[in-house]
């Protein structure tokens, strides 16, 4: 399951050399807002003590580390990512806590996972990123054993999420959109919103019993009107339209696409920890055929 970098992908050297950074600088802002759905949804799935679990696309292993308490030190839980700097964070966390039974491997479930190794799987935000999401999702499958279960989360169509659409579209009032040829992170944060799309995709993977489940979660996106949009000129996909339009229109641009996003944050509701936006995400589960 460990993804050497001489097999890299295109996509793995771009969230590498590209993603990685900018999200790391508003890690506190991307893992206080995504933790705000798995926290909806963590005590209520059946996870139990001694289970073996896999955390696809865990990122700085948060998650990973939360579900590593609930299984205790009888379970194991690997989590797997292909950002390296997300990886290592992910260890000098888990490290911090003094848990032994979590472990992080450089790991991309397009390509390879282990079969028939875990109790469940889960998935915060990641899947929405497949190139070949069938393919993916039917990797996560045969990882579990048979009668496993896993659970992924993903965001709900783009006009129930106004935390990452809006932005975008008022990028959009002043710039281009990004070309077919673009850099970009993958199919896209909404491309898993349609729900009788993605029952297709998981009956297709072989899954059974698909259930879906609606979290509507307000997340902090800046402490302030100009931390809001700097982190949303940075990351997602605004942050995609205004790299794609190339650096000289897009700072041509900056001060009216700021002014219109100001607008925006500011009508949006504050509080003494900073501005806060709707998103709305779906919790899949399903089982492998026992």
């Amino acid at each position: 399951m460990v993804l050497d970098e001489s097999d890299d992908t295109d996509f793995v050297k771009f969230w590498n050399a590209v993603l990685e950074p900018k999200f790391t600088k508003y890690r506190h802002i991307l893992q206080g807002g995504l933790s705000r759905h798995s926290a909806a949804v963590l005590p209520n799935l059946p996870l139990v003590k001694g289970m073996k679990v896999l955390d696809v696309g865990c990122g700085w292993g948060d998650m990973s580390v939360q579900v590593a308490e609930i299984v205790g030190p009888e379970g194991h839980v690997v989590g797997i990512d292909c950002v390296d700097a997300f990886l290592e964070e992910a260890r000098a966390d888990a490290a911090a806590k003094g848990l032994d039974n979590v472990e992080f491997r450089r790991g991309d479930a397009e390509i390879a996972l282990p079969e028939n190794a875990f109790d469940y799987v889960i998935a915060r935000f990641g899947t929405m990123f497949f190139a070949n999401p069938v393919a993916a999702l039917r990797r996560m499958r045969l990882a579990l054993r048979p009668g496993g279960q896993m659970t992924h989360i993903v965001w709900r169509r783009r006009e129930d999420n106004p935390a990452w659409q809006a932005a975008k579209d008022i990028t959009l009032r002043h710039l281009p959109p990004p070309g077919d040829d673009a850099d970009t992170c993958g199919p896209g944060p909404f491309s898993m919103g349609n729900q009788e799309m993605v029952t297709a995709m998981m009956e297709s993977a072989g899954y059974e019993d698909i259930v879906f489940a609606r979290v509507d979660e307000k997340i902090m996106v800046g402490t302030s009107p100009q931390e809001c949009i700097d982190f949303a000129l940075a990351v997602g996909p605004a942050g995609e339209v205004f790299r794609e339009a190339g650096a000289e229109l897009a700072d041509a641009k900056r001060s009216e696409i700021e002014a219109d996003m100001r607008d925006f944050f500011e009508s949006q509701e504050i509080d003494e920890t900073g501005i806060w936006v709707p998103t709305s995400s779906w919790v899949i589960s399903a089982r492998n055929p026992a």
